[in-house]
This record gives C-alpha cells, sequence and structure tokens, in this order.
C-alpha cells in the first residue's frame, strides 16, 4: 500500500481542486474572500438590483449569540443600510425555511445597538443558493416576504428570505447563466469574467493552488483529528468486549479495525455536512481507495 505522503496528497489535491464547483463550500469561500465584485454581480443578478454595491463582506463569518445556537454565515456582506447573508447549500435540510428564519432573526439580534430605534434596523436578506430546487415547485427563484392575510398586502418589515434553485440553467437568462457559473469546475466555461478569473486564480495559477491546498489540509485535519478519539474509544471499547470472548489480542486488534472503519464513515459524513461536499468527493480528499469507496457509501 502507498504511503500517503505530503507530496501525494498535494497531487490528490490538485485534482479535486479541478473539479471543484461554487457550490463546493471550501471553494466558494477562498473565491468570494475579500472580492467585493465577485459579491455585487451576485447580489445584482439576484436581486434585480444592477446599481447595489456591497461595501464590505466577510467569508465564514461566525455571528454569536449569547443565549443560543451561533450562526456561521457563508457570506456575510453590508452595504448602506442593508444586510446580506448569502448561503451556499447543496443538502436540502441545510436549506430549511426555520434556518432562514433563525439566520434573519440573529443577523437583527445583532444589528441595532443598546438604545438605538428599531427604525435602523438595516434591510436584511438572507439568499439561499441550493443545488436542488428544495422549495419543490419548478421556479428558478423564490422571493419570500410577509404579507398581511386578507388583503395580500406587504407586511414591511424590511426582511427578505430568497431561495435561488440553481438546478435552472437558462442561460437566456442573467441568473441562469450565474446558476451555471456557480455549478461549473472550468473557468474557461464560465459567462461572467469576475467569476471566471477569480476561480481559475485558484485552479490554475501557483499562489491560488497553494493556498487552496492548505484549507484542504487544515480542513482534513480538523475532521479527522475531531473523530480519532471517537473511533479509539468506540474500538478499545469493542476490543474489550470481544478479548473477553475470544482471546485478548485478537479481540483488541479486531475491536480497533472497527473503530477505524467507523473514523472513516465519521470522517465522511462530516466533510458531507461540512464542505459540504459529495460521498466520492470526500472519499478522495480522505484517500480512501476506489475499491473500497462502494463500501464506504453502503455505511453512509
Amino acid at each position: 500500500m502507498a504511503l500517503d505522503t505530503k507530496e501525494a496528497r498535494r497531487e490528490r489535491y490538485k485534482e479535486i481542486i479541478q473539479s471543484f464547483t461554487l457550490l463546493d463550500d471550501v471553494f466558494m469561500t477562498a473565491v468570494f474572500q475579500d472580492s467585493l465584485p465577485c459579491v455585487d454581480l451576485v447580489l445584482q443578478i439576484i436581486l434585480d438590483r444592477p446599481n447595489l454595491h456591497a461595501t464590505h463582506v466577510v467569508t465564514q463569518d461566525t455571528v454569536k449569540n449569547l443565549h443560543g445556537h451561533d450562526v456561521r454565515l457563508d457570506i456575510h456582506a453590508f452595504a448602506d443600510g442593508q444586510e446580506f447573508n448569502i448561503e451556499i447549500q447543496r443538502a436540502r435540510k441545510g436549506a430549511a425555511p426555520r434556518r432562514a428564519r433563525y439566520h434573519s432573526s440573529i443577523m437583527d439580534a445583532n444589528a441595532l445597538p443598546e438604545s438605538t430605534n428599531y427604525d435602523d434596523l438595516p434591510e436584511s436578506y438572507v439568499i439561499f443558493i441550493t443545488e436542488t430546487d428544495v422549495l419543490g415547485k419548478g421556479q428558478p427563484l423564490y422571493v419570500i416576504e410577509r404579507t398581511i392575510r386578507g388583503d395580500g398586502s406587504l407586511f414591511d418589515d424590511g426582511t427578505h428570505i430568497v431561495y435561488v434553485n440553481s438546478s435552472i440553467t437558462d442561460t437566456n437568462t442573467p441568473l441562469g447563466r450565474l446558476m451555471h457559473d456557480f455549478r461549473c469546475p472550468k473557468p474557461t466555461e464560465m459567462y461572467y469574467d469576475i467569476l471566471a478569473d477569480r476561480t481559475g486564480a485558484f485552479k490554475t495559477r501557483e499562489k491560488g493552488v497553494t493556498g487552496m491546498n492548505a484549507a484542504l489540509e487544515r480542513l482534513i485535519d480538523e475532521v479527522t483529528e475531531e473523530k480519532k478519539t471517537a473511533w479509539i474509544a468506540e474500538g478499545m471499547e469493542r476490543g474489550i468486549q470481544r478479548g473477553m470472548e475470544r482471546g485478548m489480542e485478537r479481540g483488541m486488534e479486531r475491536g480497533m479495525e472497527h473503530g477505524r472503519a467507523t473514523e472513516r464513515i465519521m470522517s465522511i459524513r462530516t466533510l458531507m455536512t461540512t464542505g459540504p461536499f459529495t460521498a466520492e468527493k470526500a472519499m478522495d480528499m480522505l484517500a480512501i481507495p476506489k475499491e473500497k469507496q462502494e463500501y464506504y457509501k453502503a455505511k453512509l
């Protein structure tokens, strides 16, 4: 079995980086970090506001809640009197309506300093760009706003929730071309030059590729270290139990084997959730041999 050397990992990551799209969280983070033009393009097209320009953007921004669940926003942007959260979601459960509600509420809770008038709350926009049609009505774009039951008039509280269905890539429309670019792994085949240039920087230029390699290394280290304690504990427990039944040495060996398999399964699931990555991409990142991937897929 070949050793998983640093050089081998670097070559493996290069292949994975080439397959990344803007629906892959770790890649999207790199592309949009400190890139106001990219953020502007997305907001202008989705909200149909060509003159909108963000003044500040933070990716993977953790918004604290002293009395509850913190939120990490994929893209957190600001313009004059406006606040935006853009979320990239592959998994349906990651774009649940109540999650959109919570993101909106925690943005509000952190937007109003003490002794400030409620009228000073910024307009807030929570935008989910989803891999599939999460709301299931066949629309490319869903704009959700509160209305008054009875006459249908707008309850103008300044909150806006938007779902973008990236599976509709109608290249006859600006939104369709944007979603094509979000799903496209090749910068040369993108419609928007701003996105093509930024994605190309992380796929073809040495500095960008090196940065992506480092980001993947950190992600894998975080995932595997987090799970090691769990599989060692489970492996030891099962090993002791089986050791009593079949002989301590062999039982411990089998228990640790089970623990390693458990660790891999947990790591795959974590990457699929936090990446989020497909099962195949997660297993490639963890250097799981192709001939064993079907076994692990069946266990997920």
